[in-house]
């Protein structure tokens, strides 16, 4: 869920399933029950939304990408799914729980986003997400910003879209708003990319496009060539592309009474 970028919901679901695909462990932190109402931060095209929907849960799905939405929409008509941002999440019901997967790292306003998930809780209502942590993609990043010198391309904050924080940084937002952590871990996840040697390209064509918004149309082509060639050593294996993902999972709980 990108605060800017337009998302191709056809390469989404064609080349990056493992986004929900290894989502499945934070669902079982999430231990949907049956009657819960559940709102799905990010849902992209929802294919874990309707695994929470499975368990009897009342679950809504909402991302900011009109794009993705309307795929959820045409592949689960049976669910509710709404465009919105969730730095302004507009609802009045409270939920037993909110879930994210692999959505608050498109976001760097982390605590508007925070804020509104304490104000949709119950009390006692959970918190669960997984999503980028401090050091993903660092190696993606670190050829970026070696391309772009070579190129005579200022790599500023700006063309960086995510938000990756350490469990200190993040648990501290969530504490703030009243909402007490359980668990909280970052650990390593390398991830296999599809299509062989074209991997990297593809990945960067459905992520990556912030970063060439502000790049020169001319540039692009020879900006992509150059991360290509400044992160084979590390990251392509065996004829795969595997990117040095590190994700960071919590379970916070809205320790409000109100």
């Amino acid at each position: 869920m990108s605060t800017g970028a337009k998302w191709n919901a056809g390469l989404y679901e064609a080349k990056h399933a493992f986004v929900w695909e290894l989502g499945k462990g934070v669902l079982e932190l999430l231990a949907p029950k049956a009657g819960e109402r559940i709102l799905d931060v990010g849902c992209g095209t929802g294919q874990l939304t309707m695994e929470i929907a499975a368990s009897g849960a009342e679950v809504t799905g909402i991302d900011r990408s009109a794009e993705m939405v309307a795929e959820a929409k045409r592949k689960f008509p049976e669910l509710r799914f709404e465009v919105m941002d969730a730095r302004e999440i507009r609802m009045e019901r409270k939920f037993d729980a909110v879930f994210s997967n692999a959505a608050l790292h498109w976001i760097k306003d982390a605590e508007r986003v925070i804020a509104e998930v304490a104000r949709v809780l119950k009390p006692g209502g959970r918190f669960v997400a997984e999503f980028g942590g401090k050091g993903n993609v660092a190696g993606v990043i670190g050829a970026v910003e070696r391309a772009c010198a070579k190129l005579g391309v200022k790599f500023t904050d700006e063309m960086n879209p995510w938000y990756f924080p350490s469990v200190a940084d993040y648990a501290g937002l969530l504490e703030k708003h009243g909402l007490e952590v359980q668990q909280a871990a970052l650990f390593d996840r390398p991830t296999p990319l599809e299509d062989g040697e074209r991997g990297l390209r593809t990945w960067m064509e459905m992520f990556g496009s912030a970063i060439f918004q502000r790049v020169t149309e001319g540039k692009r082509e020879s900006l992509t060539d150059e991360v290509e060639r400044e992160a084979r050593a590390k990251l392509f294996q065996d004829g795969t592309w595997v990117l040095d993902y590190r994700r960071l999972r919590v379970l916070a709980r809205n320790s409000s009474n109100q």
